[in-house]
């Protein structure tokens, strides 16, 4: 058996093991619907789904912020962790995965606490700021890879003391520890590193990950005061 098959396996095992046996109607509609209408496969698997929902509960999340909606898949997770009055932003640069996430958030019961915001994420984040939020307490950053390293310095600013921010994709197949890879994406990743590492306000680490969705990883940064 193939290393990739053995860790779709696994995934597999932990799904039905972890996740519950009955299938989850709005998260499998919002796959189904996300491939049928064209989009390219790259939501986070089950089990970093189910992550993302443990770790916005830890935080005691009442405001999320993900950067990077794409069918909506990831934010059913996220939202689902919010209490009744909670609120979760998201981003999405593409008009027509926009419109597909918006239809699989409303399926899921989440359309009166998140909120689809269309356009690049660095003109949205700014008219964000701008109506002064109270400070989310996670962040979910998935979107151009290129970009990472804005996205942190404006995660920094919409968070305060405690907040979570969660850097998805950090691993880019091992390409990121390869220093003659100058691809956007590896680059833009490093600096969102670089930043974690060394900013005075964040303390952080990153993990590597094996899984349906090949080999990757993400990183986790705290605000400190």
């Amino acid at each position: 058996m193939s290393e990739s098959r053995l860790w779709h396996e696994v995934d597999d095992y932990f799904t039905d093991r972890l996740l519950g046996e009955a299938p989850d109607e709005a998260l499998e509609a919002a796959l189904r619907d996300s491939d049928a209408a064209g989009l390219p496969p790259i939501a986070v698997s089950a089990p970093q789904g189910k992550l993302l929902q443990l770790l916005a509960q830890l935080q005691g999340a009442r405001g999320i912020l993900e950067i990077g909606t794409l069918g909506g898949y990831s934010t059913i997770w996220l939202g689902r962790a919010l209490p009744a009055d909670g609120r979760l932003v998201t981003l999405e640069y593409d008009p027509a995965h926009a419109e597909v996430a918006v239809r699989n958030i409303a399926r899921a019961g989440l359309d009166g606490q998140v909120e689809v915001r269309v356009g690049a994420a660095l003109d949205s984040l700014p008219r964000l700021a701008d109506e002064n939020p109270a400070p989310f307490d996670l962040v979910f950053i998935d979107a151009d890879k290129a970009n990472n390293a804005h996205y942190m310095e404006w995660a920094l600013r919409l968070t305060s003391a405690g907040s979570l921010i969660v850097l998805d994709n950090v691993v880019r197949g091992g390409r990121v520890a390869d220093p003659d890879n100058d691809d956007p994406d590896v680059a833009g990743t490093r600096a969102a590193l670089d930043l974690i590492g060394s900013h005075p306000r964040l303390t952080g680490t990153a993990v590597q990950t094996v899984g349906a969705k090949g080999y990757d990883g993400f990183a986790l940064a705290r605000v400190q005061a």
